[in-house]
């Protein structure tokens, strides 16, 4: 049979390039949208223009604008794999990527991919989002481009009242325009159109909360997976990733006026991009440009979708390292700690204070109060959510001379099988455990059940679906296998606390 190289999309043709393995087929760079420029600034998505003859879909397009961390040689993340010190970046950003089996397969099972980043940084061409091995195994890969800080999360009154039904949250609208682009052109590429797992992972994985929690986007895809990216509200740190609109336009209108210096959304339509960046990244108060409950494409805060019920029902594999999110109280003494008490919605305060030394100090109420947000969260969706949720935690010791600890964001190389690509000395043992933790993925992906055949042949220990009575979680350490995973008496307290929130 001969390999396939070119697809046919609704815009136009593709070719693409064999990939490593030449019975993989990628597609680099493929438009999905118009590009968001000029009058499409802070506009949703619109489809992009038709092309003739073959479009050369060999390499990865511009980054979104961001702050650039490869110079920063210091930076964990810029070892790991922002390794690229002056990246090719624009405003014209909506292009995908697509691994496919280039024997002319169809009817494949589809996994879609939002990288994270917080929502301010990130691109699909880091070198661990490679989708080859997961293809391999016979999954259509699509990794997505979206919008990010200022340029996707901006609000402002006046994008409110030209377009109500879209106000903000651009780049969640990139990833679910993008995944409707998939579902109605993957068959091209040998995918099921009907069988699409949306993934992400930190703020890709909060993007997957936010894709749930929209209830429009009922049968668009079948499960998901939400890799360090489920958080529980315990503590208030966690509750600035999502702002009402209106905190949110008050922003934008103070950004229009004290830092791009223009009059109107018009005027800032017309501001060079780069020069929009820059104005964003030294602005002094700026922070982080968080996604908001418009009341268009969000209803309510995307990590609280397991408490409501208008949310796309779909079984969830989801999970964390062992060495993140990992939160205590910002107190010093006992005066500083009954005043952030009265700061945790729904807490019943004397048992929360009562679990601490008195009197307490720095270290005792950070001893004392550390609380796993990601752990409690996936703890709240298995006791509330009415699909499968599939939960694990990663505890795999990782090499290399800065010893990291299982850190934020470090799974992705086993989850994708890309650590021949890392600069760390793994071994055989970290080999194995990626081939199965992409194993699971694999299976996950085909049948919302991670459960299955190893590629080595043999069977995979076994993962439960997590029951709240008596929760078990995946390790995926030194051994693969189920692990029980009690509360301790203040993770029990701020799960009440968490749950006592209901639909807040």
């Amino acid at each position: 049979m001969p390999l396939i190289r070119t697809a046919k999309t609704e815009s136009g043709i593709v070719r693409g390039l064999p990939a490593a393995d030449p019975r993989i087929t990628s597609y680099k760079g493929v438009p999905f949208a118009a590009p968001p420029v000029r009058e499409n600034r802070w506009r949703a998505p619109r489809a992009c223009m038709p092309w003739e003859g073959e479009y050369a879909a060999y390499d990865f397009a511009p980054i979104t604008p961001q702050a650039v961390t490869g110079k920063d040689k210091k930076n964990i993340y810029t070892r790991e794999w922002s390794v690229d010190d002056d990246p090719s970046m624009d405003e014209d950003c909506l292009y995908l990527n697509i691994w496919a089996p280039a024997e002319g397969q169809t009817g494949l099972p589809v996994f879609v991919w939002y990288f994270g980043g917080g929502l301010q940084a990130g691109s699909t061409s880091e070198m661990e989002f490679d989708g080859e091995r997961i293809a391999r195994r016979g999954v259509v890969v699509v990794t997505i481009n979206y919008r990010l800080n200022v340029f996707g999360f901006l609000a402002h009154p006046e994008l409110t009242v030209q377009a109500p039904g879209s106000p903000t949250n651009f780049g969640f609208l990139d990833q679910q325009f993008a995944t409707r682009w998939v579902k109605r052109n993957i068959a091209a590429f040998g995918g099921n159109p009907n069988n699409i797992t949306i993934g992400g992972q930190s703020a890709g994985g909060m993007s997957v909360s936010a894709q749930i929690a929209h209830l429009g986007n009922e049968g668009l895809f079948c499960r998901g997976v939400i890799i360090s990216g489920l958080f529980a509200p315990v503590y208030p740190e966690m509750l600035g990733l999502c702002v009402p609109l209106g905190e949110a336009e008050k922003r934008g209108e103070l950004f229009f006026r004290d830092v791009l210096g223009v009059q109107n959304l018009e005027e800032a339509r017309h501001v060079p991009w780069q020069t929009l960046l820059n104005a964003s990244l030294s602005w002094k108060d700026a922070g982080l440009w968080p996604a908001s409950v418009d009341g268009a494409f969000l209803h309510y805060a995307p990590d609280r979708w397991y408490m409501h019920e208008d949310h796309v029902r779909c079984p969830v594999m989801t999970g964390s390292t062992n060495n993140e999110f990992r939160l205590s109280p910002r107190a010093v003494n006992d005066d500083t700690l009954h005043a952030y008490a009265e700061t945790i919605p729904h807490l019943d305060r004397e048992r929360f204070l009562a679990l601490f030394s008195s009197p307490a100090t720095k270290e005792s109420i950070r001893r004392e109060g550390e609380v796993n947000a990601i752990g409690l969260a996936v703890r709240a969706a298995a006791m509330t959510a009415q699909e499968p949720i599939y939960a694990y935690e990663f505890s795999a010791e990782i090499p290399g001379w800065d010893h990291p600890g299982a850190f934020h964001s470090v799974d992705l190389w086993f989850f994708f099988e890309t650590l021949a690509k890392c600069w760390r000395p793994f071994t055989g043992k970290h080999y194995d455990l990626a081939r199965q933790m992409c194993d699971y993925l694999y299976h996950f992906v085909c049948s919302g059940n991670p459960n299955g055949t190893g590629t080595d042949g043999g069977r995979l220990p076994y993962w439960p679906n997590m029951n709240p009575r008596e929760p078990v979680l995946m390790s995926f350490g030194d051994d693969v296998k189920p692990v029980q995973s009690p509360l301790s008496p203040i993770d029990r307290l701020l799960l009440e606390a968490c749950l006592a929130g209901g639909e807040d």
